[in-house]
Order: C-alpha cells, then sequence, then structure tokens
C-alpha cells in the first residue's frame, strides 16, 4: 500500500510513517570543539513544495548509511522519521520542529516530484530584523547584500586567530560588517583571492548577530555557507540590478591582497602618524631595544574576573594580570610600552604563576618584587606587530595595542606576521600590550609625541591603503 505524501507543516511530533518530497539545500558537520572537533552529527536544511525549510540531523553512527547521496540541489522522498522539537536557541528554520533520522528512516533520490520544488530559500533579514536578533542567540538568518569592501587578517601560511571582516550593503542601502574567523577566514579568504573576479553580490546563511560596542556585527556559524553573485537566484537577481546602475565599486579580491600585507615603522614615525594621518584601523611592525624596566610601578594588578575592575587584594572572584612599563628605543625615538597579557606567550608563564613563585605572607601580588624573567628582557630587541584604531587618533588616548611579539629581533619576518587583533587565549585577559610614547619637549599635553634621538634619521611615513 502507498504511503500518505504530506508536507513539513503537516508533521507532528512523534515517529512519522508517511512520506515528505523535499530538496536538499545545504548540509554541515556539527562538532564537539571540547573533544578535538568530534564529529557529533550532520546537519541538513530541507525545504518542500510549500517553501517551507526543516532542519534535519543525522546522527554520527548514522551518517554512513546516507553520506554518498548528500548533494546540495538533489530531491528526496523521506519516510520513517522521528519528528521532534527544536532546541529555543540558535534555530536555522522558522519551524519549532525538526527531523531526526532513525533506524527506519527510508532516504531516496527523487528524480520527478509529484510537484515541482523550489530550487531555494533563504530566510533574509534587513537590518533593524537582524539588530532585534542580536545577542539573542535565538535565530541563526540569513542575509544578501552588495559587498563594499573586505579586510583580512590571513597571511600566507595562515597562523591562529585569523579574521576576515566583509563589509555588506543592504538593499536599504545600510551597511553591516560580517566576520568570518579561525579556518573559516582562512578558508573564505583563499577563496576569494583564488576568484580575482570584480565580485558584486554575497548571500550569506545562519548568521549569528551581535551588537559590540554599540554596532552591528554579523558572525560566521558552523552553518554558515556563501554564494557569490549569480550562484543563486536571489544573488543573480541582486546582480544584474546592481550591474544596470553599475556601482563602481572596485574588485574585493585585489583589496584583499594588498590588505595582507603589513608594513615596518619606526616608533618616531608610528608617533607621527598618529597626529597626521585620518583616522582609521591598520598594522604596523616596529623593531625597538629595551633599554629599561620601570621597577618603581607594580608589575601586576589583580582585577575582578567578572567585571574585569582594579580591586584592592585577592577573594574568589580576583584574578592577576601582567602590567609591567617598559622604555623602547630604536633608531629614531624612545617610547614606553605597556606589556600586559603578552607576557604569557613570551615566557610561558601566567601572571598568577608568576605571583605563587614570588608569594610573601600578607603581601599583595601587586606589591612583590618584580619576576626576575621580566627583569631579565633588559637588553633584548623585540619585533611587535602594532595594531592602530581610531582610539588612537583621539586627543587624549595615544595608546598602540600590540598583537604580536617575537623574543629576539628577526624572528618574526615581515611576511608570516598576522594581521590579528584577536588574539586572547589565556587567562590574563588581554593579550595586548600597549605603546605609550613619551611626550616631546615643550609638549603641554596636547599630543602625546615619542622623544626623538639627536641626529636620528627618520623614514618617511608611508600610510598604507586598505579595503574600505
Amino acid at each position: 500500500m502507498a504511503m500518505t505524501k504530506v508536507f513539513f507543516s503537516d508533521l507532528k511530533s512523534g515517529r512519522c510513517s508517511s512520506v515528505v518530497e523535499a530538496r536538499l539545500l545545504r548540509f554541515w558537520e556539527a562538532k564537539n570543539v571540547k573533544r578535538g572537533g568530534e564529529l557529533i552529527w550532520m546537519d541538513l536544511l530541507m525545504v518542500d513544495v510549500n517553501s517551507t525549510m526543516m532542519q534535519v540531523t543525522i546522527s554520527a553512527s548514522r551518517l554512513p548509511q546516507f553520506w554518498e547521496r548528500l548533494h546540495a540541489g538533489t530531491m528526496f522522498s523521506v519516510s520513517g522519521f522521528d519528528v521532534s522539537r527544536c532546541a529555543q536557541n540558535f534555530r536555522l528554520t522558522d519551524s519549532s520542529l525538526m527531523i531526526r533520522f532513525s533506524e527506519s528512516t527510508l532516504f531516496q533520490v527523487l528524480s520527478e516530484p509529484v510537484s515541482p520544488l523550489p530550487e531555494e530559500a533563504f530566510r533574509f533579514r534587513n537590518q533593524q530584523e537582524l539588530i532585534g536578533l542580536a545577542n539573542t542567540n535565538t535565530q541563526l538568518p540569513d542575509i544578501i547584500g552588495e559587498i563594499v569592501s573586505v579586510k583580512s587578517t590571513v597571511c600566507d601560511p595562515p597562523e591562529e586567530k585569523n579574521r576576515v571582516m566583509v563589509t555588506l550593503k543592504l538593499e536599504s542601502d545600510e551597511t553591516v560588517t560580517l566576520s568570518f574567523f579561525d579556518s573559516q577566514a582562512v578558508a573564505f579568504h583563499k577563496q576569494l583571492e583564488a576568484m580575482r573576479v570584480d565580485l558584486k553580490v554575497m548571500v550569506v546563511t545562519s548568521i549569528n548577530p551581535k551588537i559590540v560596542g554599540g554596532r552591528l556585527f554579523l558572525n560566521a556559524t558552523s552553518g554558515t555557507h556563501v554564494y557569490f553573485d549569480k550562484k543563486t537566484i536571489a544573488g543573480a537577481a541582486r546582480f544584474y540590478k546592481l550591474l544596470a546602475r553599475d556601482t563602481g565599486l572596485p574588485s574585493a579580491a585585489p583589496l584583499l591582497k594588498s590588505y595582507a600585507k603589513v608594513e615596518t615603522m619606526t616608533i618616531a614615525d608610528l608617533s607621527s602618524f598618529i597626529v597626521s594621518a585620518a583616522s582609521q584601523e591598520i598594522d604596523f611592525l616596529c623593531t625597538g631595544k629595551v633599554v629599561r624596566v620601570d621597577t618603581n610601578k607594580r608589575w601586576c594588578y589583580v582585577a575582578c574576573s567578572k567585571c574585569s575592575k582594579n580591586c584592592s587584594g585577592l577573594s574568589l572572584h580576583s584574578r592577576v594580570d601582567y602590567r609591567v612599563e617598559m622604555a623602547i628605543s630604536d633608531d629614531t625615538a624612545e617610547g614606553t610600552f605597556v606589556f600586559d597579557g603578552v607576557l604569557t606567550k613570551l615566557h610561558s608563564i601566567r601572571a598568577s604563576e608568576a605571583a605563587q613563585m614570588l608569594a610573601e605572607d600578607g603581601v599583595n601580588p601587586e606589591n612583590t618584587r618584580l619576576p626576575p624573567f621580566i627583569a631579565d628582557m633588559e637588553g633584548k630587541t623585540y619585533t611587535f606587530q602594532v595594531r592602530v584604531t581610531a582610539f588612537n587618533f583621539t586627543e587624549h588616548h595615544k595608546t598602540f595595542t600590540i598583537t604580536r611579539i617575537a623574543e629576539d629581533h628577526g624572528c618574526l619576518p615581515v611576511d608570516d606576521v598576522v594581521n590579528n587583533g584577536d588574539d586572547n587565549d589565556d587567562d590574563d585577559d588581554a593579550d595586548n600590550p600597549t605603546i605609550e610614547p613619551l611626550p616631546a619637549a615643550g609638549d603641554q599635553g596636547g599630543t602625546s609625541k615619542a622623544r626623538k634621538k639627536t641626529g636620528a634619521g627618520r623614514s618617511k611615513v608611508v600610510k598604507k591603503a586598505r579595503a574600505g
């Protein structure tokens, strides 16, 4: 006897013996990062004749019997599956239900469905809808937009903590920032660089909206798929619309390639740059020798692990973080560098561990003597990757974020430096030291500058062209 055909909207919780005809839109692996990336299940998105999307899950143990048939765009008849409720967080569809393959599931390729099935389906959201979903972790919507710029921290070969940021213009002419991280950033960077065409449109699925510092950011997830230009019907429609009016936007691929390089700069030029250049976000390399370590100031501070504010004495929620001031000199100037969490990676010793080594009864860690491995840095030369942000171009704040540090001069060649501003994977708060240029003679506190050395030659400041 033929089984009854139903739609996704007809499904109820429990075992379903009826048949659903649907098209496989896309699929991806769900892994347990706490267990070394162990595969847990495979997530699928399917759409039926009524354009209703449904999330489908296949456990890792059952995946081998279905794996060879998983091809995006293929049509299937599905029966003998379980229907259960979706988790309330990170929803992939508008339905509150999802399908789970069981031991009795039949999953057969379908060449002639009863009715034509949609070729694609998306859940596009505008900016106001994205803002409404931000920080709720309830929905993973889709977006479509015009590529305005691409910024990447990926280098060749790629290192850890990679990031690619894409600025997209929505239909309303409002712009949003889309971020890819780690392996997804590397894959996206390489894909874009290899294409080398004048890309105009991106369709991006399953993104997680976040509000950070009052701005809307869209983060890629494991379920994120990217389709360029005419790879989708929706994208093709937007592509031809943009082509008709010819926006004149430059190609994203060349912009991406030029952004990945990090320029070298002296300490004097770095200070001059923030005075003369327009506000922007950019990375430079600086090299200098530690001429002295400030032993008159505390080498660490005790902060609250909940609110990150300084606190007096140790408590249940306190943590110890590095903060060491050093005078750094090159051939052009001398400045004061403030080292914090980066010392953890440089010496492989956390601030809390150093405090225990120097522990004295009844003495706050902030008041203990300077650890010897920090004092030994005097006289050594280091190469830093310096990140300049809009913060550095304000009148009263002239500090520079350091995203990387090499132990010895020459250990960090230019071609191997990652333009990375999100490098914080230890317990010592930020992994980024800062540099505070010493005020020049006669400086009255308006703009802080590095102290120039007599007779020191100055190299020309190179303002780096950036994407966007």
